[in-house]
């Protein structure tokens, strides 16, 4: 049987009752013969105060000498408390040390630590407020996707990890080999590895993704990508989790509405679901965050062509780090200009240049742009990346062509064409940065339990 939880006996309160609970000591202070010890078992921001009399036959050997870190099993009574800022508390009738913690040695104390040092000590930061409530909140946020989609139909696909397709093209792929390193680079060639072909680690389940939609209609994926980009700033890791729906019978503006759906849902439920963590985040990361969350749940996306986009950007006087002119990307610096100061609030930018996108996406009828979407968001910039994919077979040949592709190794994409094609749509959103979104976290590595940038691989 579960053992009774904090955030249970918080939410219930029943005073008067026995309870057991278990969890790691935050501070113990005495006084008069009596301890109080303030106990949290992550369920909740939350912890619980426990008083332990020297009555308790251990009260010398055992419990006067717990130290922060110590974890503890308490049984006793909940009654109420007459200390200021909490309604209950146990009076301890028995308590177990479970495990001693080194008092000289354990790096966490009752105060705040930096998120840099936190980094440091990765097998230790979850047991901080700031980390659990992030976990806490990624879970929820977990949930609630897969609610989103299993309440309109969508069923969900587990696509490869490993994988032979480059989805991005941009060859940013961590290779997977069961070879040494030497065999490679004398032959140059993988026909003796385990799969008889190169393969790398997926950055992207949409490919696969797109073989399940054309057969069930609505799909998603949601599992970790990767992506070898030597690229050391806060917005970027090497592993992150991808949430990727691909839809039929579903054009450019089909897919627009479901990722605005979706992102204002998410947000609402955390809103909703989470109050004490965002107050958390409120105060002590963002003061502006529950307003800017509640203005994103409550009005409607702006929409924006690329042209216009960059037409703005261009006449704005501002001096970006990088230039601003039709037929390149939109930078970070671009796309939070345009939200955070033209629009305040997110905005969709659609029909981008054919050059600068994946040959996946369906060609506009000007020759010179594709019907793809970036969603943008404050604080964040792009939160989500889709597209109507090209389901003439003829325009993706060429398309394939134009962009290098050996077209046996895609034939089964193509075959998608030939047989039975239909219009079809899907987006990606980077979990991690919604998580930032919500949670107003400057950096993305604290945006995920275990982050894996260049040069960093810890746990």
């Amino acid at each position: 049987m579960l053992p009774q939880q904090v955030s249970d006996i918080l939410a219930r309160k029943p005073v008067g009752t026995h309870i057991e609970i278990s969890g790691w000591v935050r501070t113990r202070r005495d006084s008069g013969g009596v301890s109080f010890l303030e106990i949290s078992d992550g369920s909740c921001l939350d912890s619980l105060q426990v008083v332990a009399d020297s009555g308790l036959d251990n009260y010398d050997r055992e419990i006067r000498k717990i130290t922060t870190g110590t974890s503890i099993q308490v049984a006793g009574l909940l009654v109420d408390s007459p200390a200021k800022g909490q309604e209950v508390e146990v009076r301890a009738e028995r308590i177990t040390v479970i495990g001693w913690s080194d008092a000289e040695t354990y790096p966490l104390q009752k105060k705040r630590h930096g998120f840099e040092f936190l980094r440091s000590i990765p097998h230790l930061r979850p047991r901080t407020n700031a980390l659990a409530a992030v976990a806490r909140i990624r879970s929820r946020l977990d949930h609630a996707a897969r609610s989103f989609f299993r309440e309109r139909g969508f069923f969900l696909v587990h696509t490869p990890i490993i994988t032979t397709s480059d989805c991005e093209g941009a060859g940013e792929m961590f290779t997977v080999t069961s070879l040494p390193p030497e065999h490679i680079k004398d032959s140059g060639s993988f026909a003796d590895d385990f799969f008889g072909r190169r393969a790398g680690l997926t950055v992207s389940g949409q490919l696969q993704a797109e073989i399940y939609a054309l057969a069930l209609g609505r799909v998603y994926t949601f599992g970790p990508t990767f992506r070898a980009e030597n690229s050391n700033t806060s917005r970027h890791l090497a592993e992150f989790w991808m949430l990727e729906p691909e839809i039929s019978f579903c054009d450019l503006a089909c897919a627009m509405s479901v990722a605005e759906e979706l992102i204002r849902e998410l947000v609402r439920t955390v809103l909703r679901d989470c109050p004490r963590e965002m107050n958390l985040f409120n105060r002590f990361v963002d003061s502006t965050l529950i307003n800017r969350l509640e203005s994103i749940a409550g009005k409607p996306f702006a929409r924006m062509p690329y042209s216009e986009a960059v037409a703005l950007l261009a006449a704005s006087g501002r001096e970006f780090e990088f230039p601003v002119r039709w037929g390149v990307d939109l930078q970070a610096e671009h796309e939070r200009y345009l939200c955070e100061e033209v629009v305040t609030g997110p905005v969709i930018v659609h029909g981008y240049p054919k050059e600068i996108k994946p040959f996946y996406m369906r060609l506009n009828d000007d020759g010179r742009t594709v019907a793809a979407m970036d969603i943008l968001v404050p604080g964040i910039g792009e939160l989500v990346g889709g597209s109507q994919r090209e389901e003439r077979f003829d325009m993706l040949a060429r398309r394939m062509a134009e962009a290098g592709l050996n077209e046996a190794e895609y034939g089964w994409y193509l075959d998608l064409r030939r047989y039975g094609t239909v219009p079809h749509s899907g987006f990606g959103l980077g979990f991690e940065r919604l998580v930032q979104l919500v949670t107003g976290l400057p950096n993305i590595r604290e945006a995920i339990p275990f982050p894996r940038t260049p040069g960093s691989a810890p746990c």
